[in-house]
């Protein structure tokens, strides 16, 4: 995330906002390609805070900076780009639209207090660009929509605006209109007033022609209609519908309370590249869109989860901040971009940092005191160091040590947990290996690094298969990371990902196993009968003692129970654990001297391959529940690929929204590269989960990766 540190020059000088209503923290949300970076560029530069506009395809722009990034001409990460509005701090929060990166998304949601839902004028609204809106949706944030890229040869922005309504809900309303004729600019719905960019940034005002008027009217009706429905003041409906002109400034409030209500959205069409709408995004954002003040803020406990008063938005009151994200540079090694929910943050200080021990993504509980040396402004890669960080701002602090994303950053004498937010399963293994011996030192460095910046990546080290396996959310995602262990200096190699079969007995087998050997001295001798039958799935070992007359002295019975759990670990034919089999001891002999406990643990061994000889093994794999969210247009498509991946459904369930959930049992041998594959067979709109059922046998010429 930062790969220098400047404090003026290009990146602009950095501001410290002492007053939380003067912060507005802005998430860019939308598909890939939909304009998010090149909005945002324009946007730094017409605010002066870069000196002309960065190129996505030249890879100039600050936020995609990283070098994946730059090669796949997309964003890969979240990034953060203040600007100064006036007094306002707008704090531009600019996330990926590849479903790969939704961890990204969610912690930009995280940061933020509302979000500019980019779609291209033309685009339409396909069901992965629904699907980020319900991502938004389902936290609550409150929306502005900017139909981007109006000078596309195909543009369509009042299309693209009733394909918005469609699909977003009636609260999708325009703020602003095209202007009519060649006029280069916007017709104000609520001022009556035409914003000209004929002449470039900034606009000139105007009246409008009578031909915009005209066609603004139904527009401007409906607009009203929408913002005083939302209005505290209950007369204010019946007043309007009485013929009373409502003040601008009446509107342009409830315009705030409808936004921050969530459940009203303001349109505006903006062109980056031409200039028409900058102005008015940024004016939408500083008067329309809710303050850090206004926003909910998470809950708070203690460490050890008792409650705590709730926090606000208060700069003298207790320290509550969260890392919403982690990156490691090259130069200054770890950076933290933190949201300050509560309290102020000030260079060097002691703060407190507690994590949640996300145990399943190979995180650990870890509570440490930390000294911030500095506290910065980021800026895409640059940090600009500023002399605080007040509740509602962002900033970014390096050398935390302990600091991984999703910690709370307290104070020492108050420390707290922040609720985590929800983040997506990785689905897509990725198995990896060292290209050298040399590399595995910096590969094993690298890959704690990565894992704890990026909640969305998983390590497993599965001791069965010896293999070193990256569980990440899709095949973008898994390019990402790998090129950012390989650009640490570790060369690093991809190897098929190996599923751990197991064995069990097909049927009844008796065993005998032998072990005497007398060559001088203390000898060895042990002999004991054993019968073996499978159990039903899940039963595991059972171990029975039917010894009678003492064949075998008693203190020897656990040795032969021993070594036959010692060889079922070690497998019988293909070298895989065996499971679900009953172990009987029916007879055996001892010798008054040279009978000892590792010669029983030795001959319960070799009685197990004994009836792994006379009898029939059979392999078994693992089978996966699999829940498959998608919508009812690719149902037949889905269940025709489960089927041909092995896969029994076992029933379908409506959903809301026009989706079905699909519930399958399917071998875990099948599902190497669903997540890719299902996004592919439903255009990136379907979900899965998976969870280990049982182990089923393997169907004789079924080969595994393993």
């Amino acid at each position: 995330m930062a790969d220098k540190q400047t404090k003026n020059g290009d990146s602009g000088a950095a501001v410290a906002v002492a007053d939380p209503r003067k912060v507005r923290n802005v998430v860019l949300v939308g598909p890939s390609g939909s304009g998010k970076t090149t909005l945002t560029e324009a946007l730094l530069a017409v605010s002066g805070t870069v000196s002309r506009a960065g190129s996505v395809v030249e890879g100039t722009t600050v936020c995609d900076h990283d070098p994946a990034a730059v090669r796949q001409q997309r964003s890969v990460g979240l990034s953060v780009a203040p600007v100064m509005h006036g007094d306002i701090k707008i704090n531009l929060i600019d996330t990926p639209g590849y479903a790969d990166f939704v961890g990204e998304l969610r912690a930009g949601l995280r940061a933020a207090d509302a979000a500019l839902f980019v779609v291209c004028a033309a685009e339409g609204v396909d069901a992965a660009t629904s699907a980020l809106w319900s991502e938004c949706a389902a936290v609550g944030m409150p929306r502005a929509v900017v139909i981007a890229r109006t000078d596309h040869h195909r543009a369509d922005v009042m299309g693209e605006i009733d394909a918005c309504r469609e699909a977003f809900g009636a609260g999708v309303l325009p703020l602003y209109l095209p202007a009519g004729g060649d006029r280069a600019g916007l017709v104000g719905l609520i001022t009556q007033r035409l914003y000209d960019y004929s002449e470039g940034y900034p606009p000139k005002q105007a009246d409008p022609d009578p031909g915009d008027l005209e066609r603004m009217t139904e527009a401007r009706n409906e607009l009203i209609e929408g913002i005083i429905a939302e209005s505290e003041d209950e007369t204010l409906m019946d007043r309007y519908l009485g013929g009373e002109e409502i003040a601008e400034a009446t509107l342009i409030a409830d315009l705030e309370t409808a936004v921050a209500r969530g459940s009203f959205h303001p349109v505006i069409p903006v062109c980056a590249t031409s200039g028409v709408g900058l102005a008015e995004v940024l004016d939408g954002i500083a008067r329309a869109f809710p303050s850090p003040v206004e926003h909910t803020l998470p809950e708070v406990s203690t460490l050890d989860g008792g409650a705590s008063e709730s926090i606000s938005a208060d700069p003298d009151g207790p320290l509550a901040a969260e890392v919403v994200r982690t990156a490691v540079d090259s130069y200054v090694g770890r950076v933290s971009l933190v949201r300050v929910f509560s309290g102020t943050l000030r260079p060097e200080r002691p703060v407190h940092v507690s994590g949640h021990g996300l145990a399943e993504r190979g995180h650990e509980d870890h509570d440490a005191d930390e000294r911030v040396a500095h506290v910065y402004s980021p800026l895409g890669a640059n940090l600009r160091e500023v002399p605080y960080c007040v509740a509602g701002d962002l900033c970014a602090l390096t050398k935390v040590g302990s600091a991984e994303t999703g910690d709370t950053v307290s104070s020492p004498d108050h420390p707290l947990l922040m609720e985590p937010w929800s983040m997506p399963e990785p689905l897509l293994p990725v198995a990896i290996v060292a290209h050298n011996r040399s590399d595995e030192d910096t590969l094993a460095r690298n890959l704690s690094r990565l894992v704890a910046g990026d909640p969305t990546l998983r390590l497993e080290r599965n001791a069965e298969t010896a293999q070193l396996v990256l569980w990440c959310m899709g095949e973008a995602h898994a390019d990402v990371v790998l090129s950012r262990l390989r650009a640490g200096g570790a060369e690093v190699d991809t190897e098929p990902v190996k599923v751990p079969l197991r064995e069990t007995f097909a049927g009844a087998a008796k065993g005998h196993g032998r072990h005497v050997k007398q060559s001088g001295g203390h000898g060895q001798y042990a002999v004991c009968d054993i019968e073996v039958r499978p159990l039903e799935r899940g039963a595991g070992f059972v171990f029975v003692d039917r010894i009678v007359g003492g064949a075998i002295p008693n203190q020897f019975i656990p040795s032969v129970e021993k070594g036959v759990r010692a060889q079922l670990e070690r497998g019988l034919v293909s070298g895989y654990p065996m499971i679900d089999v009953q172990v009987t001891l029916v007879d055996g002999k001892a010798h008054s001297v040279d009978s000892s406990d590792a010669a029983f643990q030795t001959a319960g061994a070799l009685a197990l391959k004994d009836a792994a000889a006379n009898g029939r093994v059979l392999l078994l794999e693992p089978l996966d529940a699999v829940s498959v969210l998608l919508p009812d247009e690719h149902l037949g498509n889905v269940l025709g690929d489960l089927s041909s991946r092995r896969g029994r459904v076992l029933g379908t369930e409506s959903a809301a929204g026009g989706r079905t959930m699909v519930r399958a049992e399917v071998p875990a041998t099948e599902l190497l590269r669903y997540a890719n594959e299902l996004r592919a067979l439903t255009s990136g709109t379907a979900t899965f989960t998976r969870h280990h059922a049982r182990f089923d046998p393997l169907p004789e010429g079924v080969k595994t990766a393993s």
